[in-house]
């Protein structure tokens, strides 16, 4: 009973239900007749009804699917077009469009893909199978590159700072193909392969020597500036590649090969010329060596804190040194906010066009360690002063600064300036090697001849080669089965005094561990030698008479260019800093004297000296620079101050004007910001200025969300017409401000470096969607100007 209860309730729900429908329908009728109504005016209401429908129904449903439409093609917009997404060429002049190239690519795709099968299956399978017995069936069963070319997004050519013999061209590639490889290993039922590779980087090529007869490029060498982006799905038995923490590793293997390749300093040379003229691309020698004395900060930002923030406490600073693909890191010095590093690093630059030292300071912390400033600096300079002892203001910070020195180190085929470059080192005597470098070894290792097996005379040997210099060593690829191997690899060695130090060559049988020749060669024998420089095959001992070992060594002295220096007891003004001290007096900086210890990957466990510079009472007044990024409050003071001067001490005076057109796309999430030109700017110097336009999207200032215009030179009415992207939505945008700001550029050194003005744009308008195109008055602080009082 108790199970039949519901479905009667429900039964007499429906007939109430039912019953109340039918009472609605009656009761008008009723209504109707009881009021003696006429049955026309019901005609009237259903007639009316209907006509409305008609009327405004359609009308209504018209509107709704263009409604319907428009939120469609919103939200497609909003896929197919993310500026992240988008060629080179659209957000950087220089970068060049090439549709021609890769018209060209897909045109030769199939020849291309046919070329790749034979290479896999005539020199990749049987170098596997050769590689070990247990691989002996190995094999490619299926080979297919895709019908989807490698496209090539973008290219830059490099005009500038470039030896007029070659050609440097950047080629913003991008492969993503639906490539199918299968593999087999028919012994063990192991079958394995990759459905779909992705592969994102720039490559460089440079095309050097250019000659006079044809082919008119000497040779091609290719290599990608930074790790590619890489990404691989596995089918099959490295199916399992794909588990998370596995996949990562395997990825960071690959590309590991690929730097061991691809990358800079290695690369890929394609001889178009004879052995003779193809030897400089074998033998790469450094463009210089860059020695980098990371010696101490002031003022940095204390990010420590106590009691949930009421307590600032100070800092754990240490730095990171980045070149190219190059870092290293110094120690951490603890509860500071004045740290003294003192640690030295001696880089090898083999490429310093258009390459930068970028340098980022950061808080330790056990969790994630807080940002205290960066600085980048243009090596270009670095190699045209030579030597550089200098205070840098760190930007996308509020306070801090940081002492280098650094020294250009040119390599010189003289042995005659062995003794200078031993006398500039003094203050760092001791062990050959614990000191800093007065020279750099080279070694070009070519190939082997009548290797001796290690164990067996019937098998053949599986060579490598182990340089050491000191506590240094390199070691070769392997070379495996053969007694005449070819490597064609290089190896640079910093030496400290190449009088006294020796290089230790070994040659190993990887597959019986044991040694099959070794020699000894004192460097001190290049000294004599023409051009410092060894191309020979030298005899190994321990092995067969005939067993020999060719190499290319050379040694390179490290010379410093004396007279870029300042001369001996001058103090120049770019050694000068503005101090943030109560009387605001100027000191010169001093050179530290300490020992340092290895951090990161330093080159070697170095430590800086110097001598102590005062300034003397009759000395002459430094001009100080201005800061780089004018959150830095000495920026405004300098430029009142040069205003005082300009003006005769007024307290306005006009800046200029800067044109904006400022408004946001809600489609696309994005605060677009057209700088169009500035008028009537002030003359930095007596030559006029070299303005150009500085944007920040505050509170963000990091170095990845400034937006800067090319330096116009000697214009006080520069145009620029440049347009610049932030990645906002429109509810945030109305917490952000956007700064702009109008500075004179300069080199690295420049003293005529500063702020010409700024403007602070208020981005809470209503009609920013709109967007608007408006003249902004500069001022030093960056808020509108009061109106002046008329002179009487």
């Amino acid at each position: 009973m108790a199970d039949g209860s519901p479905s009667s309730l429900m039964e007499v729900a429906e007939m109430w239900i039912q019953f109340g429908k039918m009472f609605a329908v009656v009761l008008p009728i009723y209504v109707l007749g009881y009021f003696e109504f006429s049955f026309s005016w019901v005609l009237i209401g259903l007639a009316g009804l209907f006509y409305w429908r008609r009327s405004y129904g359609n009308q209504d449903y018209r509107i709704n699917r263009a409604l319907a439409f428009l939120d469609h093609q919103e939200t497609t917009s909003k896929q197919t077009l993310p500026t992240t997404e988008l060629p080179p060429w659209v957000h950087y002049p220089d970068v060049e469009r090439v549709e021609w190239l890769n018209k060209t690519v897909k045109q030769m795709w199939p020849f291309i893909c046919q070329f790749v099968d034979q290479l896999f299956r005539e020199t990749i399978e049987p170098a596997v199978r050769g590689a070990s017995p247990h691989l002996g069936s190995f094999c490619f069963t299926k080979i297919d590159m895709g019908d989807k070319p490698l496209r090539v997004n973008g290219v830059k050519v490099y005009t500038e700072n470039v030896d007029k013999r070659q050609v440097i061209m950047d080629l913003q590639v991008s492969f993503v193909g639906n490539t199918e490889i299968d593999m087999d290993i028919k012994k063990y039922y192991c079958r394995a392969g990759i459905k779909g590779i992705q592969l994102h980087g720039t490559l460089r090529v440079v095309m050097e020597p250019l000659l006079g007869d044809m082919p008119l490029i000497g040779a091609l060498s290719v290599f990608f500036l930074r790790k590619p982006l890489l990404d691989i799905n596995w089918t099959g038995l490295t199916n399992m590649l794909d588990i998370p923490g596995v996949n990562g590793l395997c990825h960071g293997i690959i590309q590991d090969i690929i730097c061991s390749f691809l990358v800079l300093p290695n690369r890929i040379n394609i001889p178009l010329v004879g052995e003779t003229q193809l030897a400089q691309l074998r033998f790469p020698v450094p463009k210089g060596v860059l020695r980098i004395h990371f010696l101490e900060a002031q003022d940095l930002l204390g990010k420590d804190k106590f009691l949930g923030g009421l307590i600032k406490g100070k800092s754990d600073p240490y730095g990171v040194i980045q070149i190219g693909t190059q870092l290293f890191q110094s120690k951490v010095v603890h509860e500071t906010v004045n740290p003294k590093w003192n640690e030295v690093y001696e880089i090898l630059i083999y490429d310093h066009s258009g390459k930068n030292v970028e340098i980022e300071l950061f808080d330790e912390d056990t969790d994630k360690d807080d940002f205290l400033g960066s600085l980048m600096i243009d090596l270009a300079e670095v190699q045209k002063e030579q030597l550089v002892d200098e205070w840098f203001v760190l930007e996308d910070v509020t306070t801090g600064k940081l002492h280098l020195k650094m020294e250009w180190l040119s390599l010189l085929p003289s042995p005659e300036k062995l003794d200078q470059a031993l006398a500039s080192i003094k203050a760092h005597r001791g062990k050959a090697s614990n000191g800093l470098s007065s020279a750099l070894l080279i070694i070009f290792l070519d190939s082997a001849k009548d290797l001796p097996s290690g164990k067996k005379v019937t098998s053949s040997p599986s060579p490598l080669v182990q340089f050491t210099v000191g506590p240094k060593s390199y070691e070769s690829k392997t070379r495996y089965k053969t007694s005449e191997p070819v490597w064609e690899e290089a190896f640079t060695f910093l030496i400290h005094d190449p009088r006294s130090q020796e290089l230790e060559v070994e040659v190993r049988d990887e597959k019986h561990e044991v040694t099959v020749g070794t020699l000894l060669l004192p460097l001190s024998r290049l000294l004599g030698e023409d051009d410092m420089m060894l191309n020979q095959s030298f005899p190994l001992k321990t092995s067969g008479q005939s067993c020999s070992l060719k190499m290319k060594i050379a040694l390179r002295v490290l010379f410093l260019d004396q007279s870029a220096a300042p001369p001996s007891g001058a103090i120049p003004a770019s050694l000068l800093e503005l101090q943030s001290t109560a009387g605001g007096r100027l000191v010169s900086r001093s050179g530290l004297r300490g020992g340092g210890r290895e951090a990161g990957r330093s080159t070697s466990n170095l430590s800086s000296a110097g001598s102590q510079q005062l300034l003397s009472g009759g000395g002459k007044e430094a001009t100080p620079s201005i800061a780089s990024d004018i959150s830095n409050p000495y920026a405004a003071q300098e430029l009142q101050l040069r205003l005082q001067q300009l003006t005769n001490g007024s307290s306005h005076f006009p800046l200029g004007e800067v044109q904006l057109t400022v408004r946001h796309s809600s489609q696309r999430n994005k605060l677009i910001v057209v700088v169009h030109s500035c008028r009537n700017l002030i003359a930095f110097t007596d030559h006029g200025s070299d303005p150009y336009v500085r944007l920040y999207l505050l509170p963000d200032k990091r170095r990845s969300g400034r937006r800067k215009t090319p330096t116009a030179k000697k214009n006080l009415n520069p145009v620029y017409d440049q347009t610049f992207e932030f990645s906002v939505s429109l509810v945030e945008l109305h917490r952000r401000t956007l700064d702009v700001a109008v500075k004179n550029g300069g080199g690295l050194l420049s003293k005529h470096k500063g702020l010409l003005g700024k403007i602070l744009v208020d981005l809470t308008h209503d009609d920013i969607s709109k967007g608007w195109t408006q003249w902004y008055e500069l001022s030093g602080d960056g808020l509108p100007q009061p109106p002046q009082a008329p002179q009487l």
